[in-house]
C-alpha cells in the first residue's frame, strides 16, 4: 500500500513540474543556495527523477547531514568515497571528493545511471547482485580504506558491518533513513559515535533522519 502511495505522490510532482512556471523554479533553484528553502522546494518535484535531481546538484539526504558531508568533503580534497546504492548522490560525491565508487544492485536503474556518471572520471560504478556476498562484499573487492562511506542502499545493517573497517581514520559514514526501526540496533552497537539529523530532507515533504557515524 506504502508504495501504491508513494509512486501517486511521485507521478503527481512530476506532473506539477512539467508546468511553465515550475520549470521556471527549478531554473532559478540551480543558481540558488544548496541548503536553501528554493533549492529544497524545488528537489520535491524531482522526486524519482533523477535528470532534475543530477541538474539541481543534490543528493537524497537529510539537508543539514548533506551540509556536514560536504563541509567534510572539502576539509579532504583527495577523499575516496564508497557508496552503497547509487543515483544522483553519486554525482553529488564525485563534484565534492576526488574519487567514488558506487555500488548498485538494481540492473536496470544501473543501466540508466551509465550514461549519467560517463562524463566524470572520478566516478567507478558497479553492478553487483543482491543475494550472497557481492553486494555487501563489494566494498572488499575495492580495497583500501575509504575517508567516507555512504550506506543508502539494501541490506543497510550488513552493509554497516563491512563498511567499518575499511574507514579510514578519522573517516565517516552516512547511513540514511536511520530513523527506521530495523537499523536502529545495528547503528547504536556498532562502535561508533552517532550524530544524527532530523528534518529538512531532499525529496520528500516531510522531516527525515541521515546519520553520521564517526570515531
Amino acid at each position: 500500500m506504502m508504495q501504491v502511495v508513494k509512486r501517486s505522490y511521485s507521478g503527481i510532482m512530476h506532473r506539477i513540474a512539467d508546468l511553465g512556471p515550475m520549470e521556471k523554479l527549478a531554473e532559478n533553484a540551480r543558481r540558488s543556495d544548496e541548503y536553501g528553502w528554493l533549492r529544497w522546494s524545488a528537489s520535491l518535484l524531482a522526486i524519482h527523477n533523477i535528470e532534475r535531481m543530477i541538474a539541481l546538484g543534490l543528493p537524497w539526504w537529510n539537508v543539514a547531514a548533506t551540509r556536514e558531508v560536504a563541509g567534510f568533503l572539502r576539509a579532504r580534497p583527495k577523499a575516496r568515497v564508497f557508496e552503497y546504492g547509487a543515483g544522483a548522490s553519486t554525482i553529488w560525491l564525485a563534484r565534492h571528493a576526488a574519487s567514488v565508487i558506487s555500488v548498485e544492485h538494481h540492473a536496470e536503474w544501473h543501466q540508466r545511471l551509465i550514461g549519467a556518471v560517463a562524463r566524470f572520471p572520478n566516478i567507478e560504478l558497479h553492478h553487483r547482485e543482491l543475494d550472497g556476498d557481492a553486494y555487501i562484499g563489494a566494498i572488499e573487492d575495492a580495497g583500501g580504506a575509504f575517508d567516507l562511506i555512504v550506506v543508502d542502499g539494501r541490506r543497510r545493517t550488513e552493509c554497516l558491518a563491512r563498511a567499518i573497517p575499511h574507514l579510514a581514520p578519522g573517516g565517516i559514514i552516512l547511513l540514511d533513513d536511520s530513523g527506521r526501526s530495523r537499523y536502529r540496533s545495528a547503528i547504536e552497537n556498532c562502535g561508533l559515535g552517532e550524530r544524527r539529523y532530523f528534518g529538512r530532507s531532499y525529496c520528500v515533504p516531510y522531516p527525515d533522519f541521515t546519520s553520521i557515524l564517526h570515531g
